[in-house]
Formats: C-alpha cells, sequence, structure tokens
C-alpha cells in the first residue's frame, strides 16, 4: 500500500475552482486525497464540512456562523431512532464540492490507497458551540453524539473511496491538541482526550479503514499514540524537536507497525524562501537524528511525506510551489 517515503498532503486547497485543485493533486502525490476548499464556501470550513446530520445543528451562510440549538431533543430522539454502527452520513456537494469532483476525476482508475478525512472529535466539539457560546464538549450527550456522526462520515468515505483504491487512509485533523493544557482548555482531561481519540481510531479501523492523525503544532504525542492510531502526521519543518522527544512511545508506536507522516513542507509565510536544497538537507539531518534515537534502520520505510499543515490559507501559486517540492523532494531524497 506504501511505498518508500510515498507523498499525500493534508486536506485544504486555495482553490475556488474544484477540478483545478484536484489535477493539482492528482499531478503530484502518490496517495491522493479528495480537496476541502474553505475559500470556496463557509461549509467547507473544518466545523460546517462535518456538520451534516448532527441534531440541532443549525447555520447561517449569510453570517458565516453555526451552532447547536440547546431546545433539540427532538431531532436526537430522532438520531438515536436512525443512528446504528453501520450509518453512512454522507457529505454532500453543498459541503464538499472537492469529493464529487475527485471521485469524477479518477473514475476507472485504480489506487494502492486515497485519503480521506474528518476534524477530529475535540476540534470538533470545542470548536462547536451553541446558543450561548459554550462548546459541545462540555454536554455529555451532544460530545457522543459528535463522535458517531464522525465516525459516520469516515465510514462512508470508505464506502465511497474504496472502489478506487486497495485502502482509504482517513486522517483525523486534531489541531486543538497543540492548545490542551493551556488555559482556553481547563477541563479538558489528558484521559478524555486520549478516549475520544481511541473511540474515533477504533471506528475507522472497524470500517476497514486506515486511521491517520494530523496535529501541526506541539502535542502529548505519547498520548496520540497509545490512542491505536496506524499513522502520525507532525509538522517536521517547525516542531520536529518537540516530536523526537518522545522517543520511548514513538519506538512501540513503529514496532507494532506505525508509519510517521513527515510534514516537511511549509505552509505558512516560509514557503516564498523554501528552496528544494534546503528542504532536502533539513530532511536528512531530522531523519538521522531520529534513526539514531530510536535505533531504526528501517525508519526509512515506515515514513510517507506530506507538507506541514493543509494549504488552505495559501495562494494557488504557493499552493503549486508546495505540492512540487514535495514531488521533487521525494526524487530528490530516493536519488540520494
Amino acid at each position: 500500500m506504501f511505498t518508500k517515503f510515498s507523498t499525500t498532503g493534508i486536506g485544504s486547497m486555495p482553490h475556488t475552482d474544484a477540478g483545478s485543485a484536484c489535477d493539482l493533486i492528482l499531478g503530484s502525490v502518490d496517495i491522493p486525497f479528495w480537496p476541502q476548499l474553505p475559500k470556496r464556501s463557509f461549509r467547507e470550513l473544518m466545523i460546517p464540512q462535518y456538520s451534516e446530520g448532527m441534531p440541532g445543528v443549525r447555520l447561517d451562510d449569510s453570517g458565516s456562523k453555526i451552532w447547536v440549538d440547546q431546545g433539540s431533543s427532538d431531532e436526537i430522539n430522532e438520531f438515536y431512532d436512525t443512528y446504528s454502527d453501520s450509518t453512512l452520513l454522507p457529505i454532500s456537494e453543498g459541503y464538499a464540492e472537492g469529493f464529487k469532483v475527485f471521485t469524477g476525476k479518477i473514475a476507472g482508475n485504480r489506487f494502492p490507497a486515497i485519503k480521506g478525512h474528518i476534524t477530529g472529535p475535540l476540534t470538533y466539539t470545542l470548536g462547536l458551540k451553541d446558543e450561548e457560546g459554550r462548546p459541545v464538549y462540555f454536554n455529555e450527550e451532544l460530545r457522543e453524539i459528535a463522535i458517531m456522526v464522525l465516525v459516520s462520515k469516515a465510514r462512508w468515505q470508505i464506502e465511497e473511496l474504496g472502489s478506487f483504491c486497495d485502502k482509504v487512509m482517513i486522517f483525523i485533523d486534531e489541531p486543538i491538541l497543540s492548545a490542551l493544557g493551556t488555559s482556553s482548555y481547563v477541563g479538558v482531561s489528558n484521559e478524555e482526550a486520549q478516549r475520544l481519540l481511541s473511540e474515533t481510531v477504533k471506528g475507522i479501523k472497524e470500517a476497514g479503514g486506515v486511521s491517520a492523525i494530523h496535529c501541526c503544532g506541539k502535542a502529548d504525542w505519547q498520548m496520540v499514540e497509545e490512542s491505536g492510531i496506524d499513522v502520525v502526521n507532525f509538522d517536521a519543518y517547525d516542531y520536529f524537536d518537540n516530536f523526537s522527544i518522545y522517543t520511548d512511545p514513538l519506538s512501540d508506536f513503529l514496532d507494532r507497525g506505525g508509519r510517521i507522516a513527515w510534514g516537511i513542507v511549509p505552509t505558512n509565510d516560509a514557503i516564498g524562501d523554501a528552496s528544494l536544497d534546503v528542504l532536502a538537507d533539513t530532511l536528512r539531518e531530522q531523519f538521522g537524528q531520529l534513526s539514531k534515537k530510536l535505533g531504526r534502520e528501517d525508519l526509512a520505510s515506515r515514513v510517507i511525506l506530506t507538507p506541514s499543515c493543509g494549504a488552505g490559507s495559501l495562494t494557488v501559486v504557493e499552493s503549486e510551489k508546495v505540492f512540487g517540492l514535495l514531488r521533487e523532494l521525494k526524487q530528490e531524497i530516493l536519488g540520494g
């Protein structure tokens, strides 16, 4: 399924034209993915994109607002009446134009792997709020329903994308992991964070998918790796030092077959000055350091290469540079 230094992307792209985004993806990476297009619509942002089917959700497109109505007990009861462990909750074209265009473009082809994505349960429940501004995370019932919704959307992607590939890899996008433990998230315990991640990972695996997680900042990587995740994606460009201190949990993670997705091409302002030579030297140095720390000669066979984060905040031209560098970097490393 994965070759040495296979490449993929995170999810968001800066395009407003889904076809152009798909063409760039399909021409650049080994593991193609459907593009999230936040500049096209408010509904393609991280929280709204996965809100269909969540009981009580209200959307105001004109004001770019989303919230949960606390007086939605009838919708909650209806959800429980219809939900099962095999429920598939689609992401419709109005919330993900890139998905429909992507599957149209790959029709008739077969890939070793394709990547899908969901917003992580922590980011989702802490980002989605009720009308009083309280995150649904702090409502135990809605927190559990949110996991069901997200897993159902992962199952739907595995079902839809599975006809085009041998394996579907679902990335759990969890930027809020980097903020856990700060004053902004008092009341969110590491134990509950790990439980939410573990439940989501379990759902993806039970549906036949490969589970992966992306966090583009510092994180408690031991907690992440103990969630049962298959692939860990970190921002190697800015946060390699933080990631590399977790040597013991990383060794255990790799011993049980885990893979590291190395986010080495920057997707922030640094992309303007980024060059292939510097990125290649940085990757070789980091790779050598971690291989030595872990005492593993097989690390190269466990590594996927990615950008450091999604490209949605960049310009189209900058995103083309990101994926051009990613493609060239793989060739440079394999050739060197």
